[in-house]
């Protein structure tokens, strides 16, 4: 059985609104003609093999899971109402509590994972001219806080969100966030700072964060982005990128700079929070071919800040078994993708990635100058015809090393992932 989460009554004044119209007769054509809904089928498998000679040998499960999202239309109007409706399934396919732990599934405190969890959420929302708002349960995908979307489950947010189109080329975001549904969980939590190796109090939480910011087209090839979070009690942060992309030759050449500058907020809960991290990644794309170099440093005495159970949008994006965000942690990248469309295979793409850190200050466990690094491959296959068309299917595999102390968070493993997922049109 679905189960509705609680403290949702941010949504209740708009949902009601759109629900009086349509009970009285006064929809607009809009609200069910614009509507439409999709269930997404995914099927995961995580598979973490350690190999630090640790008790704990693997974290290995397989699960099924199902996302239903149905997105109502806006009523005519000045002011366009809406409701949005997202339901989510997860189902144990494969696990024990001795391998349990991958965060596809929730687990309790005999480590045994759950046969299934479940959620029903709503989104309430209106719009006038180029501006949406929506309240209750809310995804960002902004610098600060990446939903992440690397296990069976989205994870969402509780709280309010405003995107604005009223300036030509400026999408301008703010919202106000107060509780935090994460990936392997059926209800809404307080948010905590991320912690791994107790970089911070993992266990401090804050009341809300709130945040403002924009992405500004300046023209084809360039984009700026900037944007100030303050997560109450804990910490705050803005962050700056410039996006741009130049022809050279028969290619495309890609610069990508990000920052991020972070201190405490109010009772800094969490503790000290000193951090300034700077990346660049230059990127050329010549046919099917992608390669690209990076370089990130962070400066300060404390690792760079972000909310559990999401991710910074940043070079160490889509990392596999560590954040790449510790203090003093200087980290180099290399990647190289192809595209088989190319030479006609169309649907078929991949990625090998190398990323190494080093003068890595780990405080909490009274360790200096460490390093760690990780290999990662992918291949994904969109299939493109027949009864199966749009079947994605993707594995992804890392080997990643470091030389921490023992008790650390991220452990010397190989992982290796396979994820297919197949979303059908329900109207």
């Amino acid at each position: 059985m679905l189960k509705l989460n609680q403290g949702t009554s941010p949504l209740i004044p708009l949902s009601c609104m759109a629900l009086s119209l349509f009970s009285s007769g006064l929809m607009a054509q809009g609200f069910i003609e614009d509507s439409h809904g999709t269930l997404t089928l995914r099927n995961y498998y995580m598979d973490r093999d350690y190999k630090d000679g640790g008790a704990k040998t693997a974290a290995r499960e397989w699960a099924q899971g199902f996302i239903a999202n149905v997105e109502s239309g806006f009523t005519e109007g000045t002011v366009g109402f809406g409701l949005d409706v997202r339901g989510l399934l997860g189902v144990k396919l494969d696990s024990s509590p001795d391998r349990s732990g991958t965060e596809l599934l929730p687990v309790n405190k005999d480590k045994q994972a759950a046969d299934e969890y479940s959620r029903l959420a709503f989104t309430g929302k209106l719009r006038f001219s180029e501006t949406t708002i929506k309240t209750g349960d809310v995804s960002i995908f902004l610098p600060f806080a990446f939903a992440s979307p690397s296990r069976l489950l989205p994870q969402s947010f509780q709280g309010t969100i405003v995107s604005s189109k009223e300036i030509q080329d400026l999408t301008f975001n703010t919202g106000y966030l107060d509780r935090i549904n994460k990936r392997d969980s059926t209800d809404y939590q307080p948010m905590t700072i991320a912690s791994p190796n107790g970089r911070f109090k993992g266990s401090a939480t804050t009341s809300h964060l709130a945040y403002a910011g924009g992405d500004y087209q300046v023209n084809k090839d360039l984009s700026l982005r900037a944007y100030h979070v303050e997560v109450a009690d804990l910490y705050k942060q803005s962050t700056f990128a410039v996006l741009h992309k130049l022809p050279v030759g028969d290619g495309v050449l890609t610069t990508d700079l990000r920052s991020f500058f972070s201190g405490e907020a109010g009772s800094a809960k969490a503790g000290k929070v000193d951090n300034i991290n700077v990346s660049g990644l230059l990127g050329y794309r010549l046919g099917g071919h992608g390669f690209g170099v990076g370089y990130m440093h962070a400066s300060g005495d404390t690792a760079t800040p972000y909310i559990s159970g999401t991710e910074l949008m940043g070079m160490s994006e889509l990392t596999m078994s560590s954040d790449f965000l510790n203090a003093k942690e200087r980290t180099w990248q290399a990647i190289y993708d192809y595209d088989f469309t190319a030479v006609g295979l169309v649907g078929l793409k991949s990625r090998l990635r190398y990323v190494r850190g080093d003068n890595i200050e780990l405080a909490s466990l009274n360790a200096n100058d460490r390093k760690e690094r990780e290999f990662q491959m992918e291949l994904g296959y969109v299939i493109q015809s027949g009864p199966l068309k749009n079947l994605g299917l993707l594995a992804r595999k890392s080997i990643y090393r470091n030389n921490f102390p023992t008790g650390a968070a991220f452990r010397d493993e190989n992982q290796t992932r396979f994820i297919a997922m197949y979303t059908l049109p329900i109207w």
